[in-house]
């Protein structure tokens, strides 16, 4: 017969160790009456022994078990529950609490190991970010310094070039300037400063407000904006309008962007029902499989240089992501290197 120790209460632990003392104790007495007949027992004394071993060890083992080894435990089993701000902790001896304390104790090691995982994460995320954000900042902290110390070396003397080196100063201040606006509005959004005023409103004429201020842009690249076949109907979402407007800007403008020169942008609108699917499509350089899941972080661009040619502070996406996501709605996005990029998020229908 064999005896499991794991996950006992006192009751069995005592009836345990007290059957195995009160067979070994005669046991061995037995053994030695048959060596030593002076120690010799007759049968009912060894029962008698064995009896008395048994209540003996039984009551000791139990007393000792639930009032120095079990409070023991009872007390690391309030502490973990004081810790997980759970309720009732009261439990008798004769609960499974060693069953109990195992259980919590290895849902409280998966938890902490959980936290020092997310911990890490987050470090490595913000070392990452304060070195994105000094990069960023300094490439035209840089060139301002240049210009300026060029101007003050001579070369305002020669209007042609001051008014050259002036004009680029004040490019890269333009640029400083939005990427502070950017870092400020990310901010709002992600410590909840920013209120949306929700209304109803049509989608595709907002959208048509939106080609509109971009034509010109578009047109620098000769790229059409236009609508998907079959879907471009008007529909009414409830959303924040110049939030939306803002997200539809950018995800336009990224697409004249990386678009193929003489392309074309295209957007839908689908109905899914309580929700309304938008989407925009661009033919251009398309994004890899290794930076798709990086396009909405900060500052992550796929083609770095043309970024910045084209002046993007690497946040546009980042933002888009973040009032997307104030509406408690989901933004993703699909492409292939070389096809172009589809952006798609939804928004709540009227």
């Amino acid at each position: 017969m064999t005896f499991r120790f794991k996950n006992q209460n006192p009751q069995q632990l005592a009836l345990i160790t007290a059957l195995m003392s009160s067979i070994f104790i005669p046991a061995v007495l037995a053994v030695l009456g048959i060596f030593v007949p002076q120690v010799h027992l007759p049968l009912w004394e060894l029962f008698i022994v064995a009896v008395a071993v048994f209540i003996t060890v039984y009551v000791i083992n139990y007393l000792f078990v639930k009032h120095y080894i079990y409070r023991r435990i009872k007390l690391i089993y309030k502490v973990i529950h004081r810790h997980k701000g759970t309720g009732n902790v009261a439990k008798s001896a004769r609960t499974d609490i060693v069953e109990d304390v195992e259980k919590e104790v290895q849902e409280w090691a998966e938890a902490r190991e959980r936290e020092r995982e997310d911990l890490e994460k987050l470090a490595a995320y913000r070392r990452r970010y304060i070195g994105d954000v000094s990069h960023e900042l300094k490439t035209p902290i840089f060139n301002i310094q240049g210009y300026i110390h060029t101007l003050l070396d001579g070369a305002i003397h020669d209007p042609s070039v001051a008014i050259q080196y002036l004009e680029r100063a004040a490019k890269n201040v333009e640029r400083l300037e939005a990427i502070v606006q950017d870092l400020e509005t990310i901010h709002k959004l992600e410590s909840g400063q920013i209120l949306l005023d929700i209304r109803e409103f049509d989608i595709r004429a907002l959208t048509d407000e939106v080609f509109a201020d971009m034509e010109m842009k578009a047109r620098e690249r000769n790229i059409r904006l236009t609508y998907k076949e079959g879907a471009a109907q008007h529909f009414r979402v409830r959303a924040d309008k110049e939030a939306i407007r803002q997200v539809l800007i950018n995800l336009v403008d990224n697409s004249i962007k990386y678009g193929r020169e003489g392309g074309t942008t295209k957007v839908g609108f689908y109905d899914m029902d309580t929700h309304i699917l938008i989407e925009v499509s661009d033919n251009g350089i398309g994004i890899g499989e290794k930076d798709l899941p990086h396009v909405f972080d900060r500052f992550y661009r796929v083609d770095k240089s043309r970024s910045r040619e084209a002046g993007g502070t690497g946040l546009g996406l980042s933002i888009v992501k973040h009032i997307v996501e104030a509406h408690k709605q989901t933004i993703h996005v699909r492409s292939n290197l070389g096809q172009g990029s589809t952006f798609g998020l939804t928004l709540e229908k009227a």
